[in-house]
């Protein structure tokens, strides 16, 4: 459900080849994280989220400098203050940051879109927007899991351990936003080129019809 370790890989090694000759700024932010592997855009949102301590979900250019800091990206001051012009459309000085994110996003057809919504919104059974373990219990079925199979882990570590896999290490909180779900499966779309294998492993991972 979660990348594999080979797309994972192959992502890491795309990004950081293609990162050589990216002249964009939006691009190379994006190649940055996907970098990290498929929760890199995830785990940059996350680390914004944190810093938004007042929640007006805007960023000046100081909060976003130390964001990219904080997340352990290396970038020159004058190619983020280039990155944040772009991103600040309407020269207020701080940019949106649900916009932001759409921009960094990779580039997803609806068709993904559609599919990563419709299985978000199937795991969040209690509808309140969020994923939780009680969400997943009688959703995602761990019978299958090895470590469930041989007695090792209980079936609510088992749960824990598939929200941990979409969870920013260090900072887990056991819930999965709409917005962190779509942030974390555009790095996976971007580790799968072929739309028919993306949708088929949607499919299946959450039993869509």
């Amino acid at each position: 459900m979660a990348a594999t370790s080979r797309q994972n890989r192959e992502l890491v090694q795309k990004s950081k080849e293609k990162l050589k000759y990216t002249k964009d700024p939006v691009e190379k932010l994006r190649l940055r994280c996907l970098a990290r592997g498929a929760s890199g855009i995830k785990g940059l949102g996350r680390t914004f989220k944190i810093m938004d301590d007042d929640e007006s979900r805007a960023l000046e250019f100081k909060e976003f400098e130390k964001g990219v800091r904080e997340y352990g990206l290396t970038m020159e001051k004058d190619e983020l203050q280039e990155l944040f012009t772009i991103l600040d459309k309407d020269g207020s000085g701080s940019i949106d940051f649900d916009e932001f994110l759409k921009a960094l996003r990779p580039p997803m057809s609806n068709a993904r879109k559609e599919l990563i919504t419709q299985a978000f919104h199937k795991l969040d059974k209690t509808g309140d927007g969020t994923i939780t373990v009680e969400d997943l219990q009688g959703v995602y079925n761990v019978k299958k899991h090895p470590k469930y199979l041989n007695g090792e882990w209980t079936e609510e570590q088992c749960l824990r351990q598939f929200l941990d896999s979409f969870d920013t290490p260090n900072e887990k909180d056991g819930k999965i936003t709409n917005e962190e779900f779509l942030n974390y499966y555009s790095g996976v779309s971007a580790s799968i080129d072929n739309d028919a294998y993306f949708d088929l492993m949607m499919r299946n991972a959450y039993k869509l019809d």
